[in-house]
């Protein structure tokens, strides 16, 4: 059994890894903090937790905190940063869901998320933690940088077709919808009942913060001598409470040459306990993959021609963000990767 610390309980995230890890079979919560909720217990916030979480909101305190195996960081961008040299010297282990140490260059980081990143010393050793196709250097990081969910959603989908060099790497393109829970938890206009429900909408078109993420993500997938992968990402937002549809459009280098592409994509992930390629014609559902860590994927080639088309969903609190975040966990300690994450999806 490991102690497990949570540092910023009070967000979506927050509240998705505590309803995850309470029923983890090797995994106590024991610390859990927000400054401004301190002293306040977790179920009278989060009464779907009330009689599995007894702890009560505390100050993060870097000693409390390095007592424990490992700690979760889910913390808007910019604070895991000034904690985090401290806390990794007591030599506790730490899974950031935040975009903190996501990105390797430092002047992009800061340049994608408006102020000079606060450790750029440690961004070398963060591990990115898709363990779809970086488990190894999971497994014994110090540091794990959790993706962000459209780069989550958007890279399975992509993976097999870069790595295999069957597409054109500078003209993808993403077009993906999340639900309001992406955007956090906090008072905003835009994501009222009244101003969201019935609503479909674009965001970020000139350009959003996860596409530095992307481009990165899936150059690292190429083989060494390709030309680096170049996106066209167009965010969305939903009328729902979560989930995420991506869409991704790919120009095919040799159409008439193809391998079956519904091949590919089986063999790709016929190891992976929370990647589904389903059967050629179908399509996947957002329903399909609520409160669940599953990424559900269909691949198909319209009309014979060169544009491949790849739809991948998947809940952006679960595998998107908290149940990846804890994928890595049982990764970095040896546990059964599927361990406190084998739920079935909640439908209707």
């Amino acid at each position: 059994m490991i102690n497990v610390g949570i540092v910023g309980g009070t967000g979506y995230t927050g509240v998705e890894l505590l309803r995850l890890l309470c029923k983890h079979p090797q995994a106590k919560v024991s610390v859990i903090t927000s400054r401004a909720e301190a002293g306040i217990p977790v179920s009278d916030l989060y009464p779907n937790l009330r009689g599995h979480v007894d702890l009560c909101f505390s100050e993060p305190d870097v000693e409390a905190l390095g007592k424990c195996d490992v700690v979760f960081f889910a913390t808007p961008h910019g604070v895991a940063q000034n904690l985090m040299p401290a806390l990794m010297a007591t030599g506790t282990r730490v899974i950031d869901l935040s975009a903190d140490f996501r990105i390797r260059d430092a002047e992009l980081w800061a340049h994608w998320y408006d102020q000079a990143h606060g450790c750029p010393e440690l961004i070398s050793e963060a591990v990115y933690g898709l363990p779809e196709n970086n488990r190894a250097a999971i497994k014994s990081a110090r540091l794990v940088a959790c993706p962000g969910c459209y780069p989550t959603a958007a890279q399975l989908g992509l993976l097999p077709l870069l790595e295999n060099e069957l597409v054109d790497p500078t003209g993808l393109i993403i077009s993906a919808a999340s639900g309001a829970s992406g955007a956090g938890r906090q008072a905003k206009v835009g994501m009222l009942l009244t101003e969201n429900s019935g609503s479909f909408k674009a965001y970020g078109v000139s350009g959003h913060r996860h596409l530095p993420e992307i481009e990165q993500a899936l150059h690292d997938a190429q083989p060494a001598a390709a030309v680096p992968a170049a996106v066209t990402f167009v965010p969305h937002l939903l009328p729902m409470v979560r989930g995420i549809h991506v869409t991704s459009y790919a120009r095919a280098l040799n159409p008439d040459t193809l391998p079956d592409l519904q091949r590919v994509f089986e063999e790709r992930y016929v190891d992976e306990p929370f990647v589904d390629v389903l059967p050629e014609g179908q399509v996947p559902e957002t329903r399909s993959v609520k409160g669940s860590n599953m990424c559900r994927i269909s691949v198909c080639q319209p009309q014979g021609r060169d544009t491949i088309v790849i739809l991948s969903v998947i809940d952006n609190l679960t595998k998107g963000a908290s149940g990846q975040a804890i994928q890595n966990m049982n990764i970095m300690f040896g546990f059964e990767e599927s361990a406190g994450l084998d739920v079935v999806a909640l439908l209707p």
